[in-house]
């Protein structure tokens, strides 16, 4: 049985004390996060190296300004390559770009699929 002491008026009804305090408590964090194309774009890129023995882990960050998909050669090291989705570039430069160990941007664009290429070593006839 509940008890009055369970319930308290918001907005002119009563309501539960969980439920009041989600309605009364500030807004989550939004983080900005691939969908699944562009992740399913990513992995495929991920799964040819991995089979190729080039890299063997990855990590995948969310925050406020971007979201980051990091590759790893092993988990211990520091990134090889970050993939980066910046919303806020996307007018200008284009919202993905890939990053080298170092800090270079590889590249950036509008496209994902575009900007991925960068990653796929061509293999060339030496003559």
């Amino acid at each position: 049985m509940t008890d009055v002491a369970d319930f308290e008026p918001v907005g002119g009804r009563w309501v539960d004390r969980p439920a009041a305090a989600a309605v009364n408590s500030p807004s989550p964090v939004r983080r900005i996060s691939f969908d699944r194309l562009e992740l399913r774009h990513i992995l495929d890129v991920y799964g040819r190296k991995v089979a190729a023995g080039e890299w063997r882990d990855y990590a995948i960050d969310m925050l406020k300004e971007k979201a980051v998909f990091s590759v790893f050669r092993r988990t211990s090291e520091m990134p090889l390559y970050r993939i980066e989705k910046a919303p806020k570039l996307a007018r200008r430069q284009g919202a993905y770009s890939v990053v080298s160990a170092g800090g270079m941007i590889l590249k950036r664009g509008h496209d994902l699929r575009a900007v991925l290429k960068v990653l796929e070593k061509r293999l060339r006839l030496v003559e």
